[in-house]
């Protein structure tokens, strides 16, 4: 006989064995950004989103609020959740005025830990990247899509203690140090390189960041690899968004990798090399499919297919059936615009995973109001898995 006690199982004889503790880990793109808040065509100027989280008022956001605390995640990464260096403004106003507030009669949920930092989108480059002759466009020539610095940002909340003395972010890492990266093979119409010298000297690979943030859970390091990849269109015959897309998403797969595969990788404060653990999860809106969509899909296969990684239960919904009936990809889809794009891939060594789903309520479900479009919360699906983390 025996009885669980706290983490720990209480055997006849009087010794305690260490029992797995169930994790739920989440992505989610919230379309939590300055644009969104505007009428269609009105040029944001940064700062809407910080507006909209003073009061606790704005609907889209209550809905988004209230999917959380419904699903209850212990840790989640937020893609398109705008930056700002003040956090009062910014990652605590939304816990304080959402997510500590019952939405529709939910329990509220609290993350006591949180990490958020400066992106790459909206940040000028100094070089001409989109080839209209002019190094000053605004959008075309920051090293990752945005009208202002930290527009489409990310945001990590948590339940359990960030490291944060050991956190590694990739911000700064460039393109053309990824060895037999595909840098080289964008190329213009008379075939020479699109990008000029100059501008490979100071392109970043990410269009966001990378992430890598340990977490302490349940004893034990758990590194949280987040990122959120350029999506592969918005370009032209050169394909230059859909090679960064392979080359952002192969970052992670070379850097969770044996051996020296990783040696090239170096870090914003100059530390070289891959993971030192194979305990990780990866997560984020990938914006790639292995079997849809415009995107290279040997970088999301390569990932997906890397030994490391649990790949085997794939998140899936009734709603996203429901809403490609005709596609039996359909109940793995993440995106309203039909693909899975988002993503919960935790290693193999982490622990055995339970259970998975994406937020996607039907049509007669009455929590269909949450997800009915854009307007209600966001084009994404909130994606979702279950770890028994080992002790």
């Amino acid at each position: 006989m025996y009885k669980v006690v706290g983490l720990l199982i209480l055997l006849a004889g009087g010794s305690l064995v260490a029992q797995a503790k169930t994790v739920r880990i989440a992505t989610y793109n919230v379309s939590m950004e300055a644009s969104n808040y505007l009428p269609r065509g009105v040029s944001p100027v940064g700062n809407e989103l910080f507006e909209n989280l003073r009061h606790g008022d704005n609907q889209q956001i209550r809905n988004i609020a209230e999917i959380i605390q419904r699903v209850r995640p212990d840790i989640i990464l937020l893609n398109e959740f705008d930056y700002t260096s003040d956090d009062d403004k910014g990652v605590k106003a939304f816990i304080n005025n959402y997510l500590l507030v019952s939405q529709q009669g939910n329990k509220r949920i609290d993350y006591p830990y949180f990490y958020t930092a400066p992106v790459n989108t909206g940040v000028a480059s100094g070089v001409d990247l989109n080839h209209n002759g002019m190094s000053t466009d605004n959008g075309g020539d920051t090293f990752g899509f945005g009208l202002y610095p930290g527009q489409y940002g990310m945001l990590l909340l948590s339940r359990y203690p960030i490291q944060r003395d050991t956190i590694r972010t990739f911000q700064h890492f460039l393109w053309q140090d990824m060895p037999n990266g595909l840098l080289s093979s964008v190329k213009a119409e008379d075939g020479s390189d699109w990008y000029s010298p100059e501008a490979q000297a100071v392109f970043r690979l990410s269009s966001k960041s990378h992430w890598d943030v340990p977490i302490t859970l349940h004893n034990q390091t758990v590194h949280i690899l987040a990122s959120h990849p350029t999506p592969p269109v918005f370009d032209g015959p050169e394909n230059r968004n859909g090679k960064r897309n392979h080359d952002e998403i192969r970052f992670w797969t070379d850097y969770i990798s044996a051996g020296k595969v990783a040696d090239y990788v170096y870090d914003d404060k100059g530390r070289k090399g891959g993971i030192n653990s194979n305990q990780f999860v990866i997560l984020g809106d990938l914006n790639a499919s292995a079997k849809e969509g415009d995107g290279n899909k040997e970088g999301i296969g390569g990932l997906l297919n890397n030994a490391k990684v649990n790949n085997h239960s794939v998140p899936h919904s009734e709603g996203g059936a429901l809403h490609s009936p005709n596609n039996e990809l359909g109940p793995s889809h993440t995106a309203f615009w039909r693909m899975r794009a988002d993503y919960v891939i935790p290693s193999k060594a982490l622990g055995e995973v339970t259970d998975s789903g994406v937020f996607w309520p039907t049509p007669q479900d009455p929590l269909h109001r949450l997800i009915r479009d854009r307007q209600a919360s966001s084009d994404h699906r909130l994606v979702w898995v279950d770890v028994d983390i080992a002790p």
